[in-house]
């Protein structure tokens, strides 16, 4: 169970970092920023998590909030996931968590 936990926590941390990595480079780059290299790298890293918020938010929700949703959905994930772990290890032990 802690496997789990810390690959989901993983997973959710580089998704959350390169959400904001795309963000930030986005602010640079400006209106150029779609032919930056590391500008579409990013958003190849966060596409699947973006897609999978379009999939299951409500059609009202406009496509240019699921990022800022996929963003939201990412971080309260993470928090749980951190919760959880933080719980297991105080379970079976500190010492074995680290």
């Amino acid at each position: 169970m802690l496997l789990l936990t810390s690959a989901l926590k993983l997973i959710a941390e580089i998704a959350l970092l390169a959400m904001v990595g795309q963000w930030l480079l986005g602010l640079l780059a400006g209106a150029r920023r779609e032919q930056n290299f590391f500008y579409q790298l990013l958003a190849i890293l966060t596409r699947p998590f973006t897609r999978l918020t379009r999939l299951i938010s409500p059609r009202v929700v406009l496509d240019r909030h699921i990022p800022l949703a996929t963003f939201l959905l990412l971080l309260s994930l993470w928090l749980v996931v951190t919760i959880t772990k933080i719980s297991l290890c105080l379970q079976i032990g500190v010492a074995q968590c680290q």
